[in-house]
């Protein structure tokens, strides 16, 4: 059985919880919940009018007022249901580097000095003058922190990739990364799985990647336990992230490698699209996925995930057959 209490920094969280049935938007407060359901609701109404309730959360977190449960009685939700959900690809210098070098040395020959080297210079001047990669995932695909992992039938590859994921909170245009941050209500937990032989379409070659299918199956994006403002959350960029397989680290990176920055990806997305308050940004994952080890995910496997400040997951995989 998975903690029932995960933590979170700061004094509050929000998050989405059920009790016998009655689903909820909660305050937070370390082993407690404060049920806002007679205010709002749910979280994503909280976050459309971000900076007015912040303090107001504040006032709730420290008042005995309301309804409170212990937080070791609900069930644990996904914290608001989003509207976008935008997926940063290839973020990880370490993962990319990993990747580039593999087929430099597998399809070019290169030796693995001269194939990683080669690959850390590509890096840099996609650090430098690059831009992101990201896509649409859908929000059907997203399930709670706790919930089981259910395989499709289709495909045989299942892979985990643990990401930081920012929830906006302020709508924008054309955001400039220098005020990037004024947008970012707080943060959450995505595992943004993968199915890695449905990936490419074999009978489209010239298309390339079909993200929809490899990446959108119902609770294929496990997300949560709680939303922890960023105020609390103190530097995103230097967040340690961890995942464990069967009890076996397999990601263990900090944020510190991303390519590309929150900032940097908040300007880039805003460009194509108006960002608007419970739109989900998801800002890539480190290396160590089930590819690079040669496992992937089989029926009766336990997946563990945790973000420094952000609480934790665990997720159980089933068959979906």
């Amino acid at each position: 059985m998975p903690d029932p209490q995960p933590t979170h920094a700061g004094p509050f969280a929000l998050g989405t919880f059920a009790d016998r049935g009655d689903t909820f938007p909660g305050l937070v407060t370390g082993s407690r919940v404060r049920d806002l359901s007679d205010l709002v609701p749910s979280v994503r109404v909280l976050v459309e009018d971000w900076h007015d309730w912040l303090p107001r959360l504040a006032d709730l977190a420290g008042s005995s007022d309301g309804t409170w449960h212990d937080l070791a009685a609900l069930r644990v939700l996904t914290p608001l249901e989003p509207g976008q959900i935008l997926q940063s690809g290839a973020n990880y210098r370490k993962h990319v580097v990993d990747l580039v070098a593999a087929e430099k040395e597998s399809v070019h020959g290169a030796t693995p000095e001269e194939a990683r080297a080669d690959a850390e210079l590509m890096m840099d001047e996609r650090a430098r003058n690059g831009v992101p990669y990201v896509f649409l995932g859908s929000p059907r695909a997203i399930s709670g922190p706790y919930d089981d992992i259910v395989l499709p039938a289709l495909g045989e590859q299942h892979d985990w990739e643990l990401e930081l994921a920012l929830v906006i909170g302020k709508s924008g245009k054309n955001i400039r990364a220098e005020e990037a941050m004024d947008h970012v209500a707080g943060y959450t937990i995505s595992n943004d799985l993968t199915t890695r032989d449905r990936l490419y379409r074999p009978d489209l070659k010239a298309i390339g990647t079909d993200w929809f299918t490899a990446k959108n199956a119902d609770t294929f994006l496990p997300t949560g336990p709680f939303l922890v403002p960023a105020a609390f959350v103190g530097d995103p960029g230097d967040l340690r992230i961890t995942l464990r397989h069967n009890g076996v680290v397999r990601q263990d990176e900090s944020t510190k490698d991303m390519i590309f920055d929150i900032p940097r990806l908040i300007a880039y997305v805003s460009t194509t699209t108006t960002l608007r308050p419970g739109d989900l940004l998801l800002t890539g994952s480190p290396a160590g996925n089930g590819a690079h080890w040669g496992v992937f995910l089989k029926p009766g496997d336990v997946v563990e995930s945790e973000i420094t400040g952000l609480g934790h997951q665990r997720n159980t995989v089933r068959s979906g057959q």
